[in-house]
């Protein structure tokens, strides 16, 4: 939980940007936060959102690697080129999007390599908001080695026939099945991608399948709720949020 450390423990850690294998066994990019101590540390791989793999992103996995939790980020968008998060965004949304399938193998490989750490403690997260949401629920479905699953507001997991496309064939809740770890899902009433309309249905899908999950829905709130860089921040509900985040990963990461 938030400030739940004791001011007597040691406290460090090392961020860099290293490479892991991942879509089609080319060798991506990614961000590498994670404690400094003894013990064994669960892993988290962190999915960037729609804006890109951006400053929000390493410093999200910073916070994460504060509360006992080495994070990596891949570039899921490396394919598209070198330069500042906004230029390789803009080149990725004029080119029509990236692929599922590339974004997957790019988290697999995140996976693989957290799994493959000595320091690890055998069990590995995914987690990612907005687009990386959506990505965290395909992984939670889709990939081996996930233990626990948190989507942050992510839009299209839910979808019509219509939105779907070469690069993505397939609506994420078609998936909902072989969903195979816990999933927490965080959401605000007022967002527009997904609808609270979506997130019913997606519910009630994971209800019939009887799935381990648990939903909070924030009214007053949109899109976005923990980007406190933009006016989509919401400070209570994002503190609430991101408090039954870390329990949740507690419960089934560390516990």
């Amino acid at each position: 939980m938030w400030n739940s450390f004791n001011t007597k423990d040691y406290c460090g850690m090392i961020a860099e940007t290293i490479s892991i294998k991942g879509h089609d066994g080319e060798y991506v990019h990614a961000y590498y936060s994670r404690p400094i101590g003894e013990g064994k540390y669960p892993g988290l791989v962190l999915i960037p959102h729609m804006p890109g793999w951006d400053e929000y992103c390493r410093e999200t996995c910073r916070r994460f690697s504060e509360h006992g939790y080495a994070v990596v980020c891949p570039d899921i968008y490396q394919s598209f080129g070198y330069g500042t998060a906004p230029e390789v965004s803009k080149r990725m949304w004029e080119s029509g999007g990236q692929y599922d399938s590339s974004v997957m193998e790019d988290t697999q490989g995140a996976l693989d390599f957290l799994h493959n750490q000595a320091n690890s403690n055998g069990k590995v997260g995914v987690i990612g908001m907005c687009s990386g949401g959506r990505h965290t629920f395909l992984a939670a479905c889709t990939l081996d080695g996930v233990d626990a699953a948190v989507d942050c507001w992510g839009g299209g997991v839910v979808c019509d026939e219509k939105d779907l496309n070469e690069k993505r064939p397939v609506a994420p809740i078609d998936y909902a099945e072989n969903l195979s770890c816990p999933l927490l899902g965080i959401f605000g009433n007022e967002d527009k991608s997904p609808t609270p309309e979506d997130v019913d249905k997606l519910e009630a899908r994971l209800k019939e399948l009887g799935k381990d999950y648990e939903f909070y829905r924030y009214d007053g709130a949109g899109h976005g709720i923990w980007y406190y860089d933009r006016p989509l921040y919401r400070q209570e509900q994002a503190m609430d949020s991101l408090n039954k985040c870390f329990a949740f990963l507690e419960k089934h990461l560390k516990g």
